[in-house]
């Protein structure tokens, strides 16, 4: 079973197309909300992020894992895998 990866973005973020790429990379399926200059939306994501409101943030399996940064860490450590998984 593969997890559920959503990511809040701006379609012209650096960092959101970097985060994408990654996934697009790994043939990783996910949910974008682009939430460009929609502050409700903003406020949702914030919600959900801990009070984070940079994007682009990533949630894997409904948790928060946070932005681009992050999820390269992932990579790096070979941690995003598994989570990608379901595991």
């Amino acid at each position: 079973m593969s997890a559920r990866v959503e990511i809040y973005t701006w379609r012209s973020c650096p960092f959101c197309i970097r985060a994408k790429g990654l996934l697009d990379q790994k043939g990783v399926a996910y949910e974008e909300y682009a939430i460009d200059g929609d502050e409700a939306a903003r406020q949702a994501m914030s919600e959900r992020a801990d009070g984070r409101r940079s994007v682009p943030q990533i949630f894997i399996d409904d948790r928060g894992i946070g932005g681009c940064d992050d999820l390269h860490a992932l990579e790096r450590s070979g941690r995003l895998d598994p989570l990608l998984a379901g595991a």
